[in-house]
């Protein structure tokens, strides 16, 4: 039960961020927890993407150290690309400019299928639980919202931290939603991110396996 209250409590509390300078592959304080030496990164420096990656939706191409997503309308789908990187615990940075893209997901699976997305759009940044389509009974739960707008043309940079069954997502503009729930404290099968558009930019990607 307190777990429940936990949840309801967060999903109702609306964010008004500070809005500071953003800027490409700003170095974020975390909240969750330290990082130190990261596991892995990517700055797009080669011409194609390698083995951990998988194009799953969509055209994922680097031009100049970056990385861009189209959505494809013979897909009928957003585009969507994985970045194969198992954990439980862990965080992420990454670079984004959101360009022509009507909105940019970063989504966490568990094994058995969707677990919880960081969602930004022009009007702000959301973290919410995903539906499990094999319980009828299952719906999204938004953990909490941050509203302020984030220019299509300027870099940001996001930082997104799991702990157990704690979420908290950062970008440098004074941007912070943080949620609780029990489901998010799973197992996780990779990044996944997703845009729907013309044009997505991503570059700088760090990620830090915290489950040691």
């Amino acid at each position: 039960m307190q777990k429940q209250a936990a949840c309801l409590c967060l999903a109702l509390t609306f964010l008004v961020p500070t809005l500071l300078k953003a800027e490409k592959n700003a170095d974020l304080k975390p909240v969750l927890t330290k990082i130190d030496k990261p596991t892995q990164t990517e700055t797009f420096d080669g011409k194609k993407l390698g083995k951990q990656w998988a194009a799953n939706k969509g055209e994922w191409t680097i031009t100049d150290g970056v990385l861009t997503g189209k959505e494809l309308k013979a897909d009928k789908h957003a585009a969507v690309l994985t970045w194969k990187l198992p954990h439980r615990n862990s965080a992420l940075r990454c670079s984004f400019q959101l360009k022509d893209a009507k909105f940019f997901h970063v989504s966490l699976n568990h094994p058995q299928g969707h677990l919880f997305r960081i969602m930004i759009d022009q009007k702000g940044m959301t973290l919410r639980t995903d539906k499990n389509k094999k319980d009828p009974q299952s719906k999204p739960i938004t953990l909490a919202q941050a509203k302020a707008k984030i220019d299509p043309v300027k870099w940001y940079t996001l930082q997104l931290e799991m702990q157990g069954d704690k979420v908290v997502a950062q970008i440098d503009n004074g941007l912070k939603v943080e949620g609780q729930h029990p489901s998010l404290d799973s197992k996780k099968t990779g990044y996944r991110f997703i845009m729907k558009g013309n044009a997505l930019l991503l570059d700088d990607l760090t990620a830090w396996n915290l489950d040691d």
